[in-house]
């Protein structure tokens, strides 16, 4: 018989420290496959037009822990965090220090939103973007409630999005 293990985030950082691509979701530990060439390309274009556009508004994250829950830490392609950056100093950032959170999604989309962005919801992020490279667009999701997030819009590589926590900022996203 197999036995199934559960673990909380103390725990998995323990035993998982320094292992790649490891994500706690939900109490589950997930191997993550690594980066194609598209979604890397993605990352660092949009790694760039976010602090460009952002200044020092706010810090952008790449692949970093964020400390969701008791049961979940996940690396997000990229994050809006809150400064100053002197407040994770200790910590590891939460739901209430994200303005905006980021998946480049090829092979990983299914996964993201029905796994990730359900995760996300409950922890009350108030925006999450997946790039969904499969169709070619961004999914920008907001509002979240009851684990759920009663605003989705799309937009196709002309458009450009504005982060709901930086109005004024308009952002082309595809490269």
């Amino acid at each position: 018989m197999a036995t199934r293990y559960r673990f909380r985030v103390e725990e998995y950082e323990r035993a998982f420290r320094g292992v790649p691509r490891v994500e706690l979701l939900g109490g589950e530990v997930y191997q993550m496959s690594p980066l194609g060439p598209r979604p890397f390309l993605l990352v660092l274009h949009l790694d760039h037009r976010l602090k460009e556009a952002l200044g020092g508004e706010a810090l952008v994250a790449v692949q970093s822990p964020l400390r969701l829950s008791e049961d979940s830490e996940p690396e997000p392609d990229l994050m809006v965090l809150k400064g100053p950056l002197e407040r994770y100093g200790e910590r590891l950032p939460t739901p209430e220090d994200v303005l905006l959170l980021v998946e480049v999604a090829d092979t990983s989309l299914a996964f993201d939103r029905e796994v990730k962005l359900p995760l996300y919801a409950r922890a009350g992020v108030p925006e999450v973007w997946i790039v969904n490279l499969k169709e070619r667009v961004l999914e920008a999701y907001r509002e979240p409630k009851g684990g759920l997030y009663r605003s989705v819009r799309l937009y196709t590589p002309e458009e450009p999005v504005s982060p709901l926590a930086f109005p004024g900022v308009s952002l082309p996203w595809s490269p």
